[in-house]
């Protein structure tokens, strides 16, 4: 009768090991557990955008499927006012992440995969700046490298982005022209303040985080870097309340804001999508 709570357990303390890799502005090359299902919720806040001077919002709510230890697939859509007056469904999107190098040692690993993601939105094109989460539609596809030490956890992800726009085959003329493709560059850092030691599944978790998120467009060239400090709490091993705030270092291009604050929250179903016996 003990095993079923015996096996949970272990998955609960096997998956709160990279913690300080669960990053808020970016991915990790490490999934989510296999046979689980998240549900999420993010809310983006401009307090002042270039467009309309006045506070955006945009939502995104997200399910997520971790099919195995090495694919795991996001489903999400976008609500905001951001590119218009009113607050609507703005976009939809599909994530799919493959982990294929995993080197793991007791209390650090290094691991890699790559991804790709796909956007539709229905809002007008603004800005120089391409990000598929809600502004763009178009294909994004890169690679990433997560290297954990005890609470450690530094990840680096490097990704390519084409934006497939009507107006990138007609005829007019835009001026200053328009950005269509771009790499795109993050760096991520991690650390576990809390717990100190583990003693229980249901302590607190407490993260910090630090991501550098840089571009460099191909057409006209125009770049931008931010960063993005974090704070991560999470609950019984199984939920997430996420709150980062993303400021400009540089850039050359027109933006909707230079500044921005993200708060998120996750909650995550251990052995959902496992076949019941």
């Amino acid at each position: 009768m003990r095993k079923p709570w015996i096996l949970v357990l272990f998955l609960v303390v096997t998956t709160r090991i990279p913690a300080q890799e669960l990053y808020v502005f970016s991915e990790p090359a490490s999934n989510m557990p296999a046979h689980s299902i998240s549900a999420k919720l993010t809310g983006h806040f401009v307090t002042r955008d270039n467009i309309y001077g006045r506070l955006s919002q945009r939502y995104m709510p997200e399910i997520m499927f971790g099919f195995s230890k090495k694919v795991m697939v996001h489903l999400s859509a976008t609500f905001a006012n951001m590119h218009t007056n009113n607050f609507d469904f703005e976009s939809v999107s599909v994530y799919g992440k493959y982990r294929f190098l995993s080197n793991d040692e007791i209390h650090q690993h290094f691991r890699m995969a790559i991804f790709a993601d796909a956007s539709y939105t229905r809002v007008p094109f603004h800005y120089d700046e391409i990000t598929l989460m809600g502004d763009k539609s178009g294909v994004e596809a890169g690679i990433i490298a997560t290297q954990l030490w005890n609470k450690f956890a530094l990840s680096g992800t490097v990704s390519h982005t084409q934006v497939l726009d009507r107006s990138r085959h007609d005829k007019v003329i835009y001026v200053p022209a328009r950005n269509y493709q771009s790499f795109n560059y993050v760096l991520s850092a991690g650390y576990l303040l809390l717990p100190r030691e583990y003693t229980d599944y249901r302590q607190l978790n407490l993260n910090l985080y630090f991501e550098m998120l840089a571009q460099q467009t191909l057409d006209r060239k125009a770049h931008f870097v931010d960063l993005a400090p974090a704070l991560q709490f999470i609950f019984n091993s199984n939920a997430k309340l996420n709150v980062g705030y993303r400021f400009k270092v540089s850039s050359n291009m027109d933006r909707m804001t230079n500044q921005s604050w993200l708060v998120s929250f996750e909650r995550t179903f251990l052995n959902a999508l496992r076949k019941k016996i």
